[in-house]
């Protein structure tokens, strides 16, 4: 199973592409995507959409696992992250992918074991499960893999889970 892991920002979006075979992962890429501040809105959130479509079209993951928002008590930044937010699910869907949709707290259950786990704790072992030789940067980079690998996680669980209920 490949998996598209999203932490959806305006100014900057992580990516991350795995591959979980068996128990182990493939790290296939990962980055970010940024925009530049002082363009017009409709700029960032076309380049935003154009980039995921190439990375879907270049990878064709099976899956997108997308970090839900956190409630920011700033309006103005909730809204434009959540118009990112839109753009990255409607990427996944017009490519055809399935979308899983993860808190930060699950996310963080699922790599440190601890939903209020520190943000340095899931980096760690992102870098861990992932045998990469450094924490990825910016933190996007590293949620967006987060987020990866959660859903590899979840649907490793899930399979367990039916495969237990079939017999």
């Amino acid at each position: 199973m490949k998996i598209l892991g999203i932490d959806p920002g305006y100014a900057i979006m992580g990516y991350g592409v795995i591959e979980v075979i068996g128990n182990r992962f493939r790290v296939c890429q990962y980055g970010s995507i940024t925009t530049e501040a002082g363009r017009p809105i409709e700029e960032r959130l076309s380049h935003l959409y154009d980039s995921l479509r190439e990375i879907i079209d270049e990878e064709r993951p099976d899956v997108a696992s997308i970090e839900e928002l956190f409630f920011n008590n700033n309006a103005k930044t909730a809204i434009t992250v959540g118009e990112a937010r839109g753009i990255a699910v409607l990427a996944c869907a017009k490519g055809g992918l399935e979308i899983a949709e993860y808190t930060p707290m699950q996310i963080k259950q699922a790599l440190v074991g601890y939903g209020k786990a520190e943000k340095k704790q899931v980096q760690i072992m992102v870098k861990t499960l992932l045998n990469l030789k450094e924490v990825p940067k910016p933190d996007d980079t590293a949620d967006a893999l987060a987020a990866a690998i959660c859903h590899a996680h979840a649907a490793g669980t899930s399979k367990k889970l039916k495969e237990l209920y079939a017999r």
